[in-house]
């Protein structure tokens, strides 16, 4: 009878599956890394612990007995859930070798995400990425309360208990209605703004209050035009219709002005613009992986020329 006591090993669950499964003993035992003596030991210990025969043994096969056959499934089942337990745990200890929830505003994620997912399949391929795209704010309540692991947003958060690792800087360009006076210029000063028609993003989007910004350094008060847009994309559409002129970060030039009749304009140095970089629980105790995942996003992304890497 089996000892009602008796519980199986490890070790023993996994002779049973390899040699179950390679139908051989020294090539299980290779399977397994382990000398074919240790193998043949874990699995008496098995069968013996068991009181059942597992395994039948000739000079040249190895056969499942009707009772291992019906055993294996069972023993197969807890060898495969121990490893994802690993996997999971191993995630646990290194947050880029499992899931990581990332958030990133709405006007960074379509401009770099090509190239920052590109990455971080090559640079860290075990690294399950799940993004998060909302405005900065709903962002970073998220990020506090812990439904985000980090997130991608424009510096500084402002934000208490969070640590910021610039990634890159970039420009503000002026996007302006097809032959608008002020194309192609170079050396557009931001007091100009004051004398054009604004056109804003909805309340919430940082890059509206980075805008609302440049001009106050300017010294000029924003002429808003009436329409406003919750989306960048949705901005560049109304310029392009005439609706008035606004700010577009440079990582964003090349992907709308390829899908609208969009005219651009270089402000005078110091440009305006504006600093982004991965922010995260500081009482997370992950500081070491979270610059690490910092280092290649700013790989990744800073081959654009558009952009200045800074970590």
């Amino acid at each position: 009878m089996t000892d009602k006591t008796y519980q199986p090993t490890l070790a023993g669950l996994r002779a049973f599956v390899a040699v179950a499964e390679n139908h051989h003993f020294s090539t299980a035992a290779s399977s397994l890394g382990v000398s074919q003596s240790t193998l043949s030991q874990a699995l008496a210990a098995l069968e013996s612990g068991l009181a059942v025969h597992l395994v039948e043994r000739s000079t040249r096969q190895v056969f499942l007995t009707p009772e291992g056959r019906r055993l294996l499934p069972h023993a197969q089942a807890v060898v495969e859930a121990v490893g994802v337990f690993s996997a999971a745990a191993a995630g646990s200890v290194d947050p880029l070798r499992g899931t990581l929830r990332l958030g990133l505003i709405p006007t960074v994620a379509p401009y770099v995400l090509p190239a920052m997912l590109t990455g971080l399949a090559q640079r860290l391929p075990e690294l399950m990425l799940r993004v998060v795209e909302d405005q900065t704010d709903r962002l970073l309540t998220t990020l506090r309360e812990g439904g985000l692991d980090a997130a991608l947003i424009a510096l500084p958060s402002d934000s208490p208990g969070l640590t910021e690792i610039p990634i890159y800087d970039e420009d503000f360009v002026l996007a302006l209605p097809p032959g608008h006076r002020l194309a192609g210029k170079r050396r557009v000063e931001p007091t100009l703004l004051g004398q054009l028609p604004l056109l804003l993003l909805d309340e919430g989007h940082c890059l509206r209050d980075q805008t609302l910004e440049v001009c106050r350094g300017a010294g000029v008060r924003a002429e808003v035009a009436d329409t406003r847009a919750a989306s960048l994309a949705t901005a560049v559409q109304c310029v392009a219709g005439g609706l008035g002129v606004t700010l577009i970060p440079a990582s964003a030039v090349e992907v709308e002005s390829a899908r609208s009749r969009l005219a651009l304009a270089q402000f005078a140095t110091p440009r305006p613009g504006r600093r982004i970089g991965l922010v995260f629980r500081s009482s997370s105790g992950r500081d070491e992986h979270y610059r690490r995942l910092a280092a290649v996003l700013a790989d990744a992304i800073g081959d654009d020329p558009a952009v200045r890497r800074v970590a």
